[in-house]
């Protein structure tokens, strides 16, 4: 899907409020801070097919934070991987939407990730699988900066720039919360673009709440010849709803009366900012 990224977030924002908020709760957090990363790969930098999701020629993202299933869920269905309407079944008995991404579940997964730690290196060696196949399809990854407290993602990470996988973006959505607190008060502050630059990437830092930069920092990587590259995303935990970012809480919410009534009116907000574009999910 070309064309104004914005307001594919916003469609992605949208519908990851409702499927949050039809259930109740979930992880409202670190699914709404990943929305623009997402609006800028579905949006214009993979290559995709949403009718044959395991067409060969298809670029890979791998979703290591799984735990923000939701908001992918939501990109997906946006992209037109499968209806929309099933968004409404996340994580209802029998559901094939579960609350972490399941590659035999949901078209357009290539990973079942939740563990964290683990999505990385698995896009690493898809990268290294595509490169030893001579073929072009690039490797997206999007790891969560709670998870880098992982050392499996440091080993990834040491594993991909010694290989030079060029072919293998990773993004960091650096929102500067993890489970337990703020990720400063629990692994200590992370300066990730000198980190990941000393293990060897071409890194550099982006407005994570803007879908056009995130944009242009993924087509700039596609020019990088010589480094994998790293982007990591500032961003807030909770982004474009004000009770969600300001609760102390919200790596996973179970929405109480005032909750309930901030998600819905921000569920009002952008179904009218998208019905006055002629887009409309009802």
């Amino acid at each position: 899907m070309a064309g104004d990224l914005g307001l594919f977030a916003t469609q992605i924002r949208y519908l990851t409020l409702r499927e949050l908020a039809n259930i109740g709760y979930g992880h409202f957090g670190g699914s709404l801070s990943i929305v623009e990363a997402l609006a800028a790969l579905y949006g214009g930098e993979l290559t995709f097919d949403p009718k044959n999701p395991d067409w060969p020629g298809r670029d890979y993202f791998v979703l290591s934070k799984g735990h923000a299933g939701p908001a992918l869920y939501a990109a997906l269905a946006a992209s037109g991987f499968f209806g929309v309407e099933r968004l409404w079944t996340l994580n209802a008995n029998g559901t094939r939407l579960p609350s972490h991404p399941d590659r035999q579940k949901v078209e357009g997964v290539e990973m079942t990730t939740g563990s964290m730690g683990q999505g990385i290196s698995v896009a690493a060696g898809i990268a290294y699988g595509l490169r030893a196949q001579g073929r072009p399809n690039r490797v997206y990854t999007l790891v969560g900066d709670g998870e880098l407290n992982e050392g499996q993602c440091w080993e990834a990470a040491q594993f991909i720039a010694a290989r030079k996988l060029t072919n293998l973006v990773v993004l960091v959505d650096h929102n500067k919360r993890q489970l337990d607190g703020w990720a400063s008060e629990i692994g200590g502050e992370s300066d990730f673009v000198a980190k990941f630059a000393a293990f060897g990437f071409a890194a550099r830092s982006v407005d994570g709440q803007d879908a056009a930069a995130i944009g242009q920092a993924l087509a700039d990587a596609r020019l990088e010849t010589g480094k994998p590259v790293c982007i990591v995303l500032d961003t807030t935990k909770g982004a474009g709803v004000s009770y969600v970012s300001d609760a102390l809480d919200n790596h996973h919410m179970r929405l109480n009366d005032a909750g309930r009534s901030a998600v819905d009116a921000a569920i009002e907000q952008l179904g009218a900012a998208l019905a006055r574009e002629g887009i409309s999910y009802e």
